[in-house]
C-alpha cells in the first residue's frame, strides 16, 4: 500500500492523480519516552521495517479494531497480520 492510497480512498477524484500530484500528510506526535526506546529497539531488530512503516501498521492496526471499515485500513491490517515473522524486541 502507498502512502496516498488512504487518501485516494476517501477522495476518489485523486485515484488519476500521479504520486507527485496526490499530496502526503506529514504528522508530528510527542510519544511517551519509553515508546519511543521500544519503536527503536524494534527498528534496530528488524531491519526490514521503518519508522514509517511501523507508525502505519499501528495505525491501521487502532483504526481497524475500533470499527474503521475502510478497505485500504482492513488491507493494511490484515497484510501486517500476515506478513513473515518478526523478532521480538528486547525489553529494556
Amino acid at each position: 500500500m502507498d502512502r496516498n492510497q488512504l487518501e485516494r480512498c476517501v477522495n476518489p477524484a485523486l485515484a488519476a492523480a500521479t504520486e507527485e500530484e496526490a499530496s502526503f500528510v506529514s504528522l508530528e506526535s510527542e510519544i511517551p519516552e519509553v515508546l519511543f526506546t521500544a519503536m527503536k529497539g524494534f527498528i534496530g531488530a528488524n531491519p526490514n521495517w521503518d519508522q514509517y512503516q511501523l507508525m502505519s501498521s499501528a495505525l491501521a492496526r487502532f483504526l481497524y479494531q475500533n470499527g474503521c471499515s475502510e478497505r485500504a485500513v482492513t488491507e493494511r491490517y490484515l497484510d501486517d497480520l500476515f506478513a513473515s515473522p518478526i523478532v521480538e524486541c528486547s525489553k529494556q
